[in-house]
């Protein structure tokens, strides 16, 4: 194995170690000498890669970040009509939360150091994304013209952000799909235009199944 596969290996296991222990105590509680342990590294190994703990936080932000925008560019080219994808975009984040650690453990890391004034990078491109999605919903004619495009967007990332917050707090998340689908339930007869309520069962249904290449 060439040196730099070897570094590329080791340098995803701290990654992933730092990721469960986050995911795990939080950014506070979490200590270097516990994430060198799940990492099954030694700590020199840690620090040739990463300078500190705030810098491995911002790598589990910044590898859950990567994660979930490429599931929603995905889901962008899947050709399902706009307001669909936006159903799509909720059921694959709280996938993504259920079943990846390092998903979990950047959306952790991310409301705890958004007390410090930062980051805001993963909330506000989640939120432009799905402003675009809503924009063409709108112009598909499945979403209100009257409604703000802007404002459905990040209504619908807080709302999503609050539900799974509770649903951890209540349940470990496990009641997160049926909450997804009771704030849809509520959301989607206020903003689909009275001529089109008709397929609300069929837009809440939809679901992004993500190819073996994915």
């Amino acid at each position: 194995m060439l040196k730099q596969e070897r570094a590329v290996i080791t340098r995803n296991q701290i990654v992933k170690g730092a990721a469960e222990m986050f995911d795990r105590a939080g950014y506070e509680r979490a200590s270097l000498a516990e994430i060198v342990d799940l990492s099954g590294i030694t700590k020199g190994a840690l620090y040739f890669h990463f300078k500190s703990k705030d810098d491995l936080a911002s790598v589990v932000i910044e590898e859950q970040h990567a994660i979930s925008m490429t599931a929603v560019q995905a889901i962008a080219d899947s050709g399902a009509p706009a307001l669909e994808q936006l159903v799509m975009f909720c059921y694959e984040m709280g996938r993504q939360i259920v079943e990846d650690p390092v998903v979990r453990a950047g959306i952790r890391l991310t409301l705890e150091m958004s007390a410090e004034g930062s980051p805001e990078k993963p909330y506000a491109e989640w939120i432009d994304s799905c402003e675009r999605v809503a924009h063409a919903a709108v112009e598909e004619g499945d979403v209100l013209d009257t409604i703000d495009p802007a404002e459905l967007g990040r209504f619908i990332v807080s709302s999503f952000t609050g539900l799974q917050l509770v649903s951890n707090v209540l349940t470990g998340r496990q009641d997160l799909y049926e909450r997804i689908d009771q704030m849809l339930k509520l959301l989607l007869p206020g903003i689909v235009p009275p001529r089109r309520r008709h397929k609300i069962e069929q837009i809440r249904a939809a679901r992004w199944t993500r190819s073996t290449a994915d």
